[in-house]
């Protein structure tokens, strides 16, 4: 029997998970952890990009994410969760990788381009010479540190949402251009995996769901707090009365009655309505409610669970990590070697 095939994917712990989310990779985590050898790492270094002024909210975000986690139905007998800063072998490969690519590759990753826009907003600037001062060199090369979190575990697939598929494209690229250098077959070359639903847009209904936009419905939320979000959801806002014709497509409403609803016979004629103007927002929003809310209450039960143990959900990182370095150090001085360095003991 051949063996069986890995997986890297992770979140930086910038706080709890959401929705987008689950659509985006965690569902595809749970659905393959049975079937591949999976590792889901804790980026926590690479929230210091972000964090690095406050490094001490990291613990608790960690926490939170192993807690979100456990709480979807990942399961510790199955995959193998790694703290990104107890891996020293991640961090010399990205020294390795930054050799691989250019400053003007760097600004050209198209997410790392959106991101850096949106610092450039809110900080007040445009151009690179004004508010990109203030932009930490760390953050322009987190795809490349990522491509070192991808290659220390050997991934072949990498569940990812879309939004993350240049950075799966750059790792692809540093593979690519070490095997040519030092000798096919140093680094496994891994593919992307997007959720089947795409991505999920904001209650406001922006494109995205962002924590930063305060947008989001969390996995951690109770039925109270989904219940007034999806109340304020935004919705088609040319129909001002119920009884006027609305639109369905891109409304966020419908997007997540179709990722979140299993009843596509209640769903069917809610559209069916709503275009003839023969159902009320609030009709529509409260079968959502009810859906959202029957989706999250067995995270609910099963986070209820392991927060009556942060010690054990602690102690269980701890022990995942060390046994993880087995292959991110065999991976490194796989690299080593073939770049004519002495391997580490």
């Amino acid at each position: 029997m051949s063996p069986k095939k890995s997986i890297l994917t992770g979140d930086r712990p910038t706080g709890p998970l959401h929705l987008g989310h689950y659509v985006g990779s965690l569902a595809n985590r749970v659905r393959l952890q049975e079937e591949y050898k999976t590792f889901i790492l804790i980026a926590d270094i690479q929230a210091l990009t972000d964090n690095f002024d406050h490094p001490e909210i990291l613990k608790e975000n960690t926490l939170q994410v192993m807690l979100d986690y456990l709480a979807i139905g990942l399961d510790p007998e199955r995959v193998t969760f790694v703290l990104q800063s107890l891996v020293p072998e991640i961090h010399e490969l990205a020294v390795h990788y930054l050799n691989m690519v250019t400053l003007a590759r760097a600004f050209r990753n198209p997410t790392v381009k959106a991101e850096i826009q949106e610092k450039r907003e809110r900080n007040g600037g445009s151009s690179i010479f004004g508010a990109d001062m203030d932009i930490p060199l760390g953050f322009l090369i987190y795809p490349i540190h990522q491509a070192a979190d991808i290659t220390a575990f050997d991934a072949d697939l990498v569940p990812v949402g879309e939004d993350q598929l240049p950075m799966i494209e750059q790792t692809r690229e540093i593979v690519r251009k070490i095997n040519n250098l030092y000798g096919e077959g140093t680094l496994k070359e891994p593919e992307p995996m997007v959720g089947s639903f795409g991505r999920l847009p904001g209650t406001d209904g922006k494109a995205k769901m962002s924590k930063s936009l305060g947008n989001c419905i969390y996995l951690k939320d109770s039925a109270k707090e989904v219940e007034t979000k999806v109340r304020g959801m935004f919705t088609d806002p040319k129909r001002i009365r119920a009884d006027i014709p609305g639109t369905v497509e891109g409304n966020p409403v419908f997007i997540y009655h179709d990722a979140f609803n299993p009843n596509t016979e209640e769903i069917e004629d809610f559209k069916r309505r709503y275009r003839e103007g023969k159902v009320g927002d609030v009709e529509v929003k409260k079968s959502l409610m009810r859906a959202i809310n029957a989706f999250l209450e067995p995270m609910r039960e099963r986070r209820a669970r392991w927060e009556g143990r942060l010690d054990d959900v602690e102690a269980l990182l701890m022990e995942h990590t060390a046994r993880a370095r087995q292959t991110s150090r065999a991976v490194l001085n796989r690299v080593r070697g073939a770049m004519g360095l002495k391997a580490l003991k």
